[in-house]
């Protein structure tokens, strides 16, 4: 089983409110998120909340089968902590992690089927889709890593653990750039938002 992990902790600073609320569609950026990583066969899902903690969880709660944790160092521990709350999380027949991005709705399907789909054909230990070089989300991490992930400290961030494991990474080149999109500031959204 791949669980997903969905990083919706951040502040949204640059954005000036909070991303994962905003519209995005007939939806919100979150619930799009979720929809998506539904869509491409993913039951298991954790939201991880920081920022707006109380506003996301409600935002979801009446979404089947999501549960959240709360990640209480989200002010200073960036996407490390958030992962590393996920994975703390997970449960026993989970093989692997699926490290998604809360404000990434440009997220496609079938980029998210393509990762989980090597990783079941290939057991590789990392699977990462790449858009020109360029590394991107939503990644995989199986079960005989967390530990070293775990061991990570707060000087580390999840590109040098990616870095450090390099030997390990299955590459998926994908032809869409969406995999290495976000929303960070208003600029971004109102360029992405369909």
């Amino acid at each position: 089983m791949i669980t997903a992990i969905v990083l919706a902790a951040g502040q949204s600073k640059r954005m000036g409110q909070p991303k994962m609320l905003m519209p995005w569609g007939k939806t919100t950026v979150l619930k799009h998120v979720i929809d998506v990583i539904r869509a491409a066969g993913i039951e298991d899902i954790i939201v991880v909340t920081g920022g707006e903690r109380e506003k996301v969880e409600t935002e979801i709660m009446g979404v089947n089968r999501i549960r959240t944790v709360f990640n209480a160092g989200y002010e200073s521990g960036e996407m490390l902590s958030s992962i590393q709350c996920g994975i703390q999380e997970m449960r026993a027949e989970a093989e692997a992690a699926l490290i998604c991005l809360g404000d990434q709705p440009q997220v496609e399907e079938r980029s998210v089927r393509l990762v989980c789909d090597e990783f079941l054909k290939s057991h590789a230990s990392l699977v990462v889709p790449s858009y020109q070089m360029r590394r991107g989300h939503p990644w995989l991490i199986a079960r005989s890593l967390w530990n070293d992930f775990l061991k990570l400290d707060a000087s580390q961030t999840p590109r040098d653990f990616l870095n450090a494991h390099a030997e390990q990474i299955r590459y998926i080149n994908v032809t869409t750039s969406s995999v290495i999109e976000d929303l960070d500031t208003p600029e971004d959204y109102l360029k992405y938002k369909p």
